[in-house]
Parts: structure tokens; sequence; C-alpha cells
């Protein structure tokens, strides 16, 4: 990938989070140039004027504008947030056909434009759907990167920062697997300010918390039908670290190719990100329980994602 490549982002799908993720990084600033791509025109042209109506207000200039998939190009980043969205009671890798067929079409469409960039992925079963655009695209693991973990791993740091009364930034905790219902949390590693979390809490208490992680976007979709904010948090420090070349520690979904012991699955873990995508997988000291529970998430996925793939 050349490096030199500007600072333009394109968002594919301007539904819930892709509006979301475009407010949020209007408000900090990330990007030099946010194209917005939707089928349904209408609504990604009026989220254009809304969010250019407020770019006087912003912290710097930015170009904000609709387009096509031709836009894609020169883009740096491309950031997928189209596709069905999930309903009450339906699981994320329930989506998994629905999107698949989705994805590929979007994929193709990206790259058949001349696309040489970072594809960043969030819709929902979005490890199988890095996977697939992944496959699709033909790009370097490096240049393809799922959201992962990195909302799990934000609402963990902040209930545990609710729990012993700190920011949420000084918690060091990750969530890793599937983003999904097999998640789990690592309480071996899990401190703050080096001091570990997990002696201070039961075995109970320990559960407890991580339920609350787990199921949180299903509370969220009960009360109000979808999870926005969250994730759009997360996509922007995602960006940001890439366009920033920041080379910072995220848990974003990243191919695993014997790290952890695991192979041909996307998975968040904890990953050094910079300009060029995903530099390299840190891997984390799991105790054996740690261990079972991370192959059983991987095993979760790869039954549902083998049958469309081998």
């Amino acid at each position: 990938m050349n490096i030199t490549l500007g600072n333009k982002v394109v968002l594919v799908g301007t539904g819930a989070v892709g509006s979301s993720y475009a407010y949020t990084i209007m408000n900090q600033g990330i990007c030099d140039e946010l194209v917005m791509v939707d089928m349904n025109e209408a609504k990604a042209k009026g989220d254009v004027m809304d969010l250019n109506h407020g770019i006087v207000y912003a912290p710097s200039t930015m170009k904000i504008r609709f387009g096509t998939y031709e836009d894609c190009k020169d883009a740096a980043i491309v950031v997928i947030c189209a596709g069905a969205a999930q309903k009450p009671g339906e699981t994320r890798l329930d989506l998994v056909s629905k999107n698949l067929k989705i994805f590929e079409s979007i994929v193709k469409n990206v790259m058949d434009a001349g696309f040489n960039g970072i594809f960043l992925i969030a819709t929902n079963p979005v490890d199988i759907l890095a996977y697939a655009t992944w496959r699709f695209s033909g790009l370097p693991k490096e240049r393809v990167i799922g959201s992962g973990t990195i909302l799990d791993s934000a609402r963990f740091r902040y209930l545990l920062s609710q729990e012993f009364g700190v920011a949420p930034t000084s918690v060091h905790a990750y969530i890793i697997g599937e983003h999904g219902d097999s998640a789990l949390p690592v309480w071996s590693t899990a401190n703050i300010s080096g001091n570990p979390i997990a002696p201070d809490l039961s075995e109970d208490r320990k559960e407890e918390i991580f339920v609350q992680v787990r199921d949180a976007a299903y509370k969220i979709i009960e009360l109000k039908g979808a999870t926005y904010y969250g994730i759009a948090m997360g996509l922007a420090r995602i960006t940001k670290a890439i366009l920033q070349n920041e080379e910072v520690v995220l848990p974003v979904g990243s191919l695993l190719e014997g790290e952890y012991g695991h192979h041909n699955v996307y998975v968040g873990v904890p990953t050094i990100i910079n300009r060029t995508g995903r530099k390299s997988i840190v891997q984390l000291s799991l105790n054996d329980i740690e261990k079972e529970k991370l192959a059983l998430s991987v095993k979760t996925l790869k039954e549902i994602q083998t049958p469309f793939w081998e």
C-alpha cells in the first residue's frame, strides 16, 4: 500500500451506524474528505446536507459529499456499515446469509473502482463479514480490518470503571474472540495502572459483569431498536489510528494465521494499528480456561463460516 494516500474516507451504508460514524469523525476532525455512499440516495444526501451545516463548528474543515463507488479509487479507507440490521431476538450470526450476498456485491463494486486502501468492516456478523471481505477483495490481510471487539472491550472497561471508581481510560482490559455471544473476557491480564483486577472480584461478580457486556446489545436493541453511538466511536478510533499512523494497540478483527494457535478466522484480538492497517497481532498470555474459551469462540465462528467457503 502507498502510505502517501490522502485522508479520504468512503463510507458505504448511511443507516444508524454509518450516519453516527460520519457525525463522530466530523466532530473529531479525523479526515480531510468523507464521501457517503448508499442505495437510499435521498437519505445519504440528507445526511450530507445536515453534516455540512455543522462544519463551521467542527475542529477542522472537512469536505463531506454524496458519492458513488467510483469515489473509492483514491480512498485511504472504505468503511462498510451497510447490510441487514439485527432484529430483536436475532443473533449476529443469524445475519450471515443475508449479509454475505450484500457484501459480495459491495466489495466487487469497490475493487472494480481501483481501490487500493484499507477496508474497515462494521456490519454484523462482523468477524465473518471481515473474512468475506478479505476473500472477496483479494487484498492482503493487513488491509482488511473488522471492528472486532472494540465495542465489547469499551463496554467492559466502562463497567469496570464503574465498579472501581476510576476513569474508563485507566482500566486496561480486553474482550477477545467473536463479537457476539461466544466472546470472552481476559481477566488474567485485566488491570488498573498495573494492579490486577481479578483478585478483587468474586467469580460470581466477574460473571455478572461479563454477562452485562455480552448482553448489552440485546438490551439496547430491546430499548431503542439498535446500537450505534458506541460502535461509531469505536470505528472513529480505529480510523484515527490508521490515518494518524498511531501504532496503537486496539482490539480489532484480525485474521489469525497461527496466532493463539488458530488459523483462517477473523476474531477480535489486540492488534497494532498504523497507516498500513494492521501491523501485527499482540498475543496476550492467556490462562488455560481463557484458551479453552477462545477455542470455543473460534469453533463457533468456523461452524458458520466453513459451509460458505470450503
